[in-house]
């Protein structure tokens, strides 16, 4: 497996732009968030048990963030229709978006090298990138933990 390089994103940085589907097969880009913070994370595939965990775990904060003033988006490369049945299955209430081809989760740092099941494989890096009204990056946390991860971002943005 050849490495494949990824920038990781720096605060203060501006945050790349995107367009993906979304469970509904709905355009939707990071410029419709532009006037608000938003969350975008990455996880590496619906219904698993950690992404599930971490979906859910954003499901039941979202009002406490929203009332912060921070929309949520979760990004994976799984196709629309596997994003519509995870979204139904959870009743996960925040866009759900599809990188099949993974150029945002690269864009973004997300994409890379990670040990599952004492194998090395190539796909998304469980991480998180806060972005400004302006489109500028706040807070960027890669491999992060589904158990537990809302609590400590809302923690690190003073939620």
């Amino acid at each position: 497996m050849s490495p494949t390089l990824t920038t990781k994103l720096q605060p203060g940085t501006e945050a790349p732009e995107f367009t993906l589907r979304d469970a509904q097969g709905r355009e939707t880009a990071l410029a419709d968030y532009r006037g608000k913070n938003v969350i975008v994370y990455f996880y590496p595939k619906a219904a698993t048990p950690g992404c599930t965990t971490e979906a859910c775990d954003f499901r039941d904060s979202l009002a406490s963030l929203q009332g912060k003033g921070y929309e949520v988006i979760g990004i994976s490369p799984d196709a629309p229709e596997a994003l519509a049945g995870f979204s139904g299955d959870f009743s996960l209430t925040f866009p759900l978006l599809s990188d099949e081809d993974h150029a945002v989760a690269l864009a973004y740092g997300a994409w890379g090298e990670k040990l599952v099941n004492g194998e090395i494989v190539e796909g998304i890096v469980r991480s998180t990138v806060v972005v400004d009204p302006d489109g500028n990056v706040v807070l960027a946390q890669y491999q992060v933990q589904a158990d537990g991860h809302v609590a400590a971002l809302k923690e690190a943005l003073g939620i």
